[in-house]
């Protein structure tokens, strides 16, 4: 797993909402073991949320999602967890579903 990877699975919980502002992120460490990959990995997508603003990093609090991270609207939420059921139902990866979506987007 690369540091983007990582990078875009954080993001993805906090602008939907599954990690809420002030919500502690697991330790660079915790995170390097439980997705098997090397500290300074996940050193790196932490940094990057950081520089994107997501999240806030203080030596004695840890990581936690910024009191200013957007959320996504609600609507687009549910939108996004039907389609996944459906796409996990028809067999379809979520590179498919992203690679259709960002062609979508392009087009408009």
């Amino acid at each position: 797993m690369t540091p983007d990877e990582i990078y875009r699975r954080f993001r993805g919980l906090i602008v939907t909402g599954r990690l809420g502002a002030g919500e502690r992120l697991p330790t660079v460490r915790q995170t390097a073991a439980d997705l098997a990959v090397a500290p300074g990995t996940a050193a790196k997508a932490y940094r990057m949320l950081e520089q994107d603003g997501l999240v806030v990093t203080r030596t004695a609090a840890g990581t936690r999602v910024a009191p200013s991270a957007a959320v996504l609207p609600a609507s687009i939420v549910r939108r996004v967890r039907d389609l996944v059921e459906i796409a996990e139902a028809e067999g379809v990866t979520v590179d498919q579903v992203a690679d259709a979506l960002r062609a979508s987007w392009s087009a408009r």
